[in-house]
């Protein structure tokens, strides 16, 4: 069955739209049972500039614990297709931290957990999923477990959630790999990748939470307002792709010529340990040699 591609900002929104969607992939990616979720402030935010897009959602989750208790925390999710200065990233987190609307009301910050769906691959690292969670030490290393979690503490640091799309392995060996499974680009289709080709028969025996998922993808593929706003999606990254291009070719044109007027300068120095035992009429050839390197520099590069 052919579903829309939800790497595609438009068609993520529209996914994550669904609050008992929402939920059942935030739970698989936490760990956790979320019971509650809510959309926050600053909401499906774009964020076009240059080289780089990013969508960010903000949501108010409730979990429960194992121990049976229930907390609130916040969690950040962004996804991009493109590497991205990760100033960027920090920049996000920092309106999250500043926004009263997420202190307490004893002035303590609520906990975060930042999600991180990237379009392209860190580094070495060849996890799919990458959990960072901070832990607290005493000055001779030992970890710190008594009187926390505090909120003290949790509001001055945060975990974090990576996932790498492009490592996704189509295997399914839990439940995040079954909830990832349909971010797989493998499953991209040859007309174009705003289509994924799945295989039913993977998800005939799934739970009703994963078939969900699967019918909303249906439907944003047969949704004609969708597919006009994946095609924009599509042309504002092939301008890019062709400003990338553009940039390495001409990089690769500038680090040339300097190679070319290294090559020159050191020429020029040979010639000038040469030049007093030279005849007035060599000397003359020089000089020209000369103006032609100095031509040579001050011609542009196109």
């Amino acid at each position: 069955m052919e579903v829309a591609n939800p790497i595609y900002d438009v068609v993520f929104k529209y996914l994550m739209e669904d609050e008992h969607i929402a939920r059942t992939i935030l739970s698989a990616l936490l760990k956790k049972d979320v019971v509650d979720v809510k959309v926050r402030p600053h909401e499906y935010t774009n964020a076009y500039r240059g080289t780089l897009s990013v969508f960010r959602i903000d949501f108010g989750a409730t979990v429960r614990e194992q121990d049976g208790t229930e907390r609130l925390i916040l969690i950040e999710l962004q996804k991009t297709w493109l590497p991205t200065e990760t100033l960027r990233f920090r920049q996000y987190l920092g309106v999250h931290y500043s926004n009263p609307e997420n202190i307490t009301s004893d002035g303590n910050a609520l906990p975060t957990v930042a999600v991180y769906l990237l379009g392209h691959k860190v580094g070495d690292i060849e996890d799919p999923v990458l959990y960072v969670h901070h832990e607290s030490f005493d000055y001779n290393g030992r970890v710190v477990t008594k009187g926390l979690p505090d909120p003290f503490v949790e509001s001055l640091t945060h975990d974090s959630i990576i996932v790498q799309i492009p490592r996704l392995h189509g295997q399914i060996n839990n439940r995040l790999d079954e909830v990832l499974s349909v971010f797989d680009q493998s499953h991209t289709t040859g007309k174009s990748q705003q289509m994924l080709n799945l295989d039913e028969r993977r998800y005939a025996d799934d739970d009703m939470e994963m078939q969900r998922i699967l019918r909303r993808l249906l439907m944003a593929a047969t949704n004609a307002r969708m597919r006009h706003d994946m095609n924009v999606e599509d042309e504002y990254f092939s301008i890019i792709e062709k400003q990338d291009t553009e940039i390495l070719m001409k990089t690769r044109e500038l680090a040339e010529r300097t190679v070319e007027l290294a090559e020159k300068d050191s020429q020029l120095a040979e010639s000038k340990s040469q030049l007093a035992e030279t005849s007035p009429s060599s000397r003359k050839q020089f000089r020209c040699y000369v103006r032609q390197v100095s031509l040579l520099r001050a011609s542009p590069i196109a």
